[in-house]
């Protein structure tokens, strides 16, 4: 078998690619909904390792985005806070409780809140 190694040290390619909102943003909406969910600790783990994986992906878009602003537009400097928060709820231990889970979805909400204010376009001047 044989195959192609790329080499995309800057993430370029990748920046290129859509992020796959609908079902992330489903996986939220059904995990933030649970009231006395009963699953196992590995069911939450890997909820919880899903959430983790895209809210990386979503904090690269909103670096990428945000590296793009003048200096003097106030929406990096809102960017860098929410991505400071979220390396710090990164940082912590995946557990297998819902709780945990819950967390990993609040992220990915306040993520998405903010890319979306860094990609919609400004008011015009009058």
């Amino acid at each position: 078998m044989s195959g192609t190694v790329l080499h995309d040290p800057h993430g370029l390619i990748e920046a290129e690619l859509p992020l796959d909102r609908d079902p992330y943003e489903a996986l939220v909406t059904t995990v933030l909904a649970w009231k006395n969910p009963d699953l196992q600790p590995r069911d939450y783990e890997q909820i919880a390792l899903q959430l983790t994986g895209h809210a990386r992906a979503v904090a690269t878009d909103i670096r990428r985005h945000a590296a793009a602003l003048p200096e003097d537009d106030g929406r990096g400097a809102l960017a860098e806070v929410v991505l400071r928060e979220a390396d710090s709820c990164l940082s912590a231990p995946l557990e297998g409780t819902a709780s945990c889970a819950q967390n990993r979805a609040r992220l990915v909400r306040a993520l998405y809140t903010r890319l979306d204010r860094l990609t919609e376009p400004l008011p015009a001047a009058t």
